[in-house]
């Protein structure tokens, strides 16, 4: 397999280790700074390098674009213009929206690997930095299923879990679990900062509560800029109900209502729990079969809604029949509860299911 990677950074570097090491990927490199180039190279993570974008496209069965969120929509713009019209494109940006919204295309596959450090350039990439990481697709009905499948094939090979959702769907998760918590690092670290008085002294040791909720404070503006704008219509909102539950914890003290404040930090240990419960993957994978027509969609519409669930597809084939009209959908799905509820989805949807 030939894959191309336009921009080699941390996690564009990262992607071209693991396919290398992992997939036994020819991978092809291009980004505009020479330098990151030639670290690459001497890092193997790229097989060449390219002397243009154009170069690095010939040939690729599977392209990623990794680049700041707000160059994505060009970027990815001049990538599908150069790319074959049997390569699937995707992209590995923070937030979906614009980047969806400006390339109706069957061959892209908006993409968010979640993982990352607090390192940058492709001298810090890892082949294992997806290991076991949920990557967020955002398919399309008018995605390409077969480009779909072999772009799921490839990121469960790189060792990542991919879970298909909507663009608008991810966004707004995303303001909550990921941009929000980067808010309120940085007030936090500013606040204590402050907070140790004019003379300058330093604070005393910090916590381990006060490191890890501080631990992605002051990340790489170039990026987080770009991220903070793109999705600021989902941030807003976010950070007004977090003032909102903020100034409700401030009326209890003020108060001095520890009945209030008990309930308000129980709820948040069973919210916790539920949360990370809902990351644990396991059991026995169970093979579901579904007949479906051959129309653009479907394959999307089957990953959307089984993500929308929660529901992670550990790995799907695609068997078109021999006229091409229709064909079978393989899902395979981890756990006799999460297969029972993807079952109960597809049946919903109109599909039948069948159980080799």
């Amino acid at each position: 397999m030939r894959i191309a990677v336009i921009g080699l950074g941390l996690i564009g570097g990262s992607i071209a280790l693991a396919a290398r090491e992992r997939l036994d990927a020819e991978v092809l490199g291009w980004d505009p700074d020479p330098g990151a180039l030639d670290a690459a190279m001497r890092r193997g993570a790229i097989s060449a390098r390219a002397a243009a974008l154009g170069d690095a496209l010939l040939g690729a069965e599977v392209v990623f674009v990794a680049a700041p969120v707000g160059a994505l929509p060009g970027l990815v713009g001049e990538v599908l213009e150069a790319a074959a019209a049997d390569c699937v494109v995707s992209d590995v940006g923070s937030t979906k929206r614009a980047v969806v919204a400006a390339h109706a295309d069957q061959r892209f596959v908006g993409g968010h690997p979640l993982a990352g450090a607090e390192t940058a350039g492709v001298e810090h990439a890892r082949a294992d930095l997806f290991d076991r990481a949920t990557w967020y697709l955002t398919p399309t009905a008018i995605t390409d299923g077969q480009l779909y499948e072999r772009l799921h094939r490839v990121l469960s090979g790189l060792g990542a879990v991919p879970v298909a959702l909507d663009a608008d769907t991810h966004d707004r998760l995303l303001a909550l679990v990921s941009h929000l918590p980067h808010v309120f690092a940085n007030v936090l670290v500013s606040q204590a900062a402050a907070g140790s008085g004019e003379d300058g002294k330093r604070l005393p040791a910090v916590g381990p509560s006060f490191r890890d909720a501080t631990r992605v404070a002051g990340s790489n503006s170039g990026i987080w800029t770009d991220i903070y704008m793109s999705n600021r219509d989902a941030l807003v909102p976010a950070i007004e109900e977090a003032i909102s539950a903020l100034e409700r914890v401030r009326d209890a003290l003020q108060t001095g209502d520890a009945h209030a404040l008990t309930g308000w930090n129980d709820a948040a240990a069973r919210d916790h729990q539920q949360l990370m419960q809902g990351h644990l993957v396991g059991g026995d994978l169970h093979e579901l079969r579904v007949p479906v027509p051959n129309r653009p969609g479907v394959v999307a519409q089957l990953a959307l809604e089984l993500g929308r669930v929660g529901v992670n597809i550990a790995d799907l084939g695609l068997y078109p029949a021999a006229h091409m009209r229709d064909g079978v959908v393989a899902l395979w799905i981890s756990g006799d509860e999460n297969a029972d509820r993807a079952e109960q989805v597809i049946v919903e949807l109109g599909f039948p299911v069948f159980r080799p």
